[in-house]
């Protein structure tokens, strides 16, 4: 791998830094040095989540709602386990 050759710009926003590294000619290797990278650990970060609306029978909404709470969940997040699992096994 090569050593980086030019330094970085002064960058004032993100719409900036958006442009100059999506330039077609940009190799960003002439800029950082990747031997030298590290794998990130974000253990923090929480997946981006998407609103929806979903209609079901009034019954089956009691009967979940009933689950979760004897496993002292919200409803919401019990219904979000268990669509994950049952994708998970397809």
């Amino acid at each position: 791998m090569k050593k980086p050759t030019r330094a970085l710009p002064k960058l004032r926003s993100e719409e900036q830094e958006r442009i100059f590294w999506e330039a077609k000619d940009r190799d960003s290797s002439e800029y950082l040095d990747w031997s030298k990278a590290h794998r990130a650990a974000l253990p923090n970060l929480k997946p981006s989540t998407k609103t929806i609306s979903l209609r079901l029978p009034q019954h089956l909404l009691d009967s979940i709602k009933i689950a979760a709470n004897a496993r002292d969940v919200p409803y919401q997040s019990l219904i979000k386990v268990w669509l994950q699992e049952k994708v998970e096994r397809r």
